[in-house]
């Protein structure tokens, strides 16, 4: 005798309900009227009795459906379509540098690559009680109250070969700040006496264009300004740099003043660069001609 199939075995519902399911988790909440940006598991599934296609099914049950095609509506990802005419050309420029090449030539023993870029309003936070430090079978406690104490502008140049970083607390961003960072490198060796540095930006206001070109290599001949492509600041490693920063020295916030977080980021990086490696960059210009087909045919679609 065959034992009977109980509700929310896979052969309890029909198959056709199982798509249903699947296809209105696939849809947004507000193709239906329902005031939500995105589904959750007891949100899909109310709607799914609601709506007549079910009388009763458990969460756990639609839950499971989902999890078999790995359908996750309550999850999300921004996105955006590369938008700079000279995408493709301006990021293999890049990936060719991180790779040592210029040109389709190697880079000599003396020849470095910069990456810099701006960590924009970096706030100086002084809670009202003490940070208490972890105790057994208790976390870190961090009073949720604070007072402003002001906030930097973090400059920052990482060589990309070497695991060296230079990097300043300004009070703004601009072309002045941007130029003492520029300073703080190319007077130094062994960059003061390199064959050629090549730096890695992307399109900010102080060092835009042709006009930073001009102006920073009339000051260091042989500094190479690089501009990344508009909305691609994925591809400056500057930028996994500041995301270690942000987790490893301003989470949690807790600064008596402004003094005290310039202290605290300039030290991390002496600290970072004993412990620290070169990242190992793996993305090539072949990745970036298959990302570039997807956008493509995302884009006709």
């Amino acid at each position: 005798m065959k034992n009977a199939i109980a509700p929310g075995d896979p052969g309890f519902f029909p198959p056709e309900l199982v798509v249903q399911v699947k296809a209105l988790a696939c849809e947004l909440p507000a193709t239906h009227d329902i005031p939500l940006s995105r589904w959750s598991v007891s949100e899909l599934g109310t709607q799914v009795r609601q709506s007549g296609l079910v009388a009763t099914i458990s969460d756990s049950t639609v839950w499971r459906w989902l999890h078999a095609d790995a359908i996750r509506p309550w999850q999300h990802r921004t996105w955006i379509f590369p938008r700079d005419p000279d995408f493709a050309a301006k990021a293999g420029r890049l990936l060719d540098l991180y790779e040592r090449v210029w040109s389709r030539r190697p880079l000599l023993d003396d020849e470095f690559v910069i990456s810099a870029d701006e960590k924009t309003s970096i706030q100086a936070r002084r809670r009202i009680h003490s940070t208490l430090p972890p105790q057994p079978r208790s976390a870190m406690k961090v009073e949720h109250e604070y007072k402003r104490c002001g906030a930097w502008a973090y400059l920052a140049a990482l060589d990309v070969h070497r695991a060296k970083v230079f990097g300043r607390c300004e009070a703004r961003t601009g072309i002045a700040p941007f130029d003492r960072l520029v300073d703080q490198v190319m007077t130094r060796p062994p960059y003061n006496d390199a064959r050629r540095v090549f730096w890695i930006v992307d399109n900010g206001s102080s060092h835009r264009g042709l006009a930073a070109v001009q102006r920073l290599q009339q000051k260091y001949p042989r500094l190479v300004l690089v501009h990344g492509p508009v909305h691609a600041s994925w591809l400056n490693q500057i930028e996994i740099y500041f995301s270690i920063i942000q987790r490893k020295v301003l989470t949690p916030n807790d600064f008596h003043d402004l003094s005290a977080l310039a202290e605290r980021l300039l030290n991390f990086q002496y600290h970072w660069e004993i412990l620290g490696q070169p990242f190992q960059w793996t993305f090539t210009r072949r990745d970036l001609a298959r990302l570039l087909a997807k956008f493509q045919a995302s884009a006709a679609a």
